[in-house]
């Protein structure tokens, strides 16, 4: 179902420098999870500059393997998908509303993916692809959580959406009312999508006006000890116990800066693409509106 005939599982894991064992097990699991969530980049460059995203397997190998780029939640876990397939993993595809900052009553399109693991009895939520992910999988249970590095996630059975019950990842950070601090990140139900709801959802990402993904570049990269984000120009870097340090860089500077900071390599043809939108965005958003009658 996940096109893992077409995947180099080989290329794949020697590009995550993983050698373990690759038998289907949470011990692998878990081990894939880390190293893809801390060596595959993430980007929304195709859909900014050229408004297509590609899932087919070996486009999405030769982009986030072979050619050094990044990709988002689609692509990732196509791959992450394929690999567990071929490694003999059973597992369900989900899609997720994204929430952080929305009204859960008037919910954002189910455009996030995910994977469940069904492991010896127990179910695992992988989520590889958002960008700041757990490094470990989540048991699929009221209360589970990731302590894994220096940002934790809890999942909670709850009222997601106008009363409905369904699971919400919880993560530490941001406006929230909860005395401990955790605020809804992302919000799903267990209902199984195929490679076709993914490619709806893609189409819905990489090509809509409306789409967060079309109008500006978001880059993330995920360390140990540090996130990173590129939002059009500015530039966030976020470290434990430490303030937030945000910054404004110029258009000309973003290719080296994708470069040194995120591990993201773009050709020189499509280095000089993305400065040339850039500017083009940075001049209308500084662009004077209507003079008011």
């Amino acid at each position: 179902m996940w096109s893992s005939e077409h995947l180099d599982l080989d290329a794949y894991l020697t590009h995550l420098g993983y050698e373990g064992d690759r038998t289907p097990t949470l011990e692998t699991l878990r081990a894939l999870q880390r190293a893809h969530v801390l060596t595959v980049r993430w980007d929304t460059l195709d859909s900014f500059l050229y408004r297509e995203v590609r899932l087919d397997v070996p486009s999405v190998q030769d982009k986030l393997v072979r050619r050094g780029r990044g990709g988002y939640c689609y692509e990732h876990v196509a791959l992450f998908a394929a690999a567990l397939e071929k490694l003999e993993f059973r597992f369900t595809a989900v899609s997720g509303r994204v929430q952080l900052g929305a009204d859960s009553a008037h919910p954002r399109p189910a455009t996030h993916a995910m994977l469940i693991v069904d492991l010896d009895g127990a179910r695992w939520l992988s989520d590889v692809g958002f960008g700041h992910s757990p490094l470990e999988p989540i048991e699929l249970v009221d209360g589970g959580r990731s302590e894994a590095g220096p940002w934790p996630y809890l999942l909670r059975w709850q009222d997601i959406t106008h009363g409905s019950p369904g699971w919400a990842v919880q993560q530490r950070g941001g406006e929230t009312d909860d005395p401990e601090g955790w605020v809804v990140r992302q919000v799903f139900t267990e209902t199984p999508q195929y490679p076709v709801d993914y490619a709806v959802g893609n189409h819905f990402v990489a090509t809509h006006d409306r789409s967060p993904f079309v109008t500006r570049p978001y880059i993330q990269r995920q360390r140990i000890d540090r996130y990173d984000t590129l939002d059009a120009l500015v530039w966030t870097t976020e470290r434990p116990g430490r303030d937030r340090v945000t910054r404004t860089v110029g258009p000309h500077e973003v290719p080296e800066l994708l470069d040194d900071v995120f591990g993201i390599r773009t050709d020189p043809a499509e280095a000089r693409l993305l400065v040339t939108r850039l500017r083009e965005l940075d001049s209308a958003r500084h662009r004077p509106g209507p003079t008011p009658r």
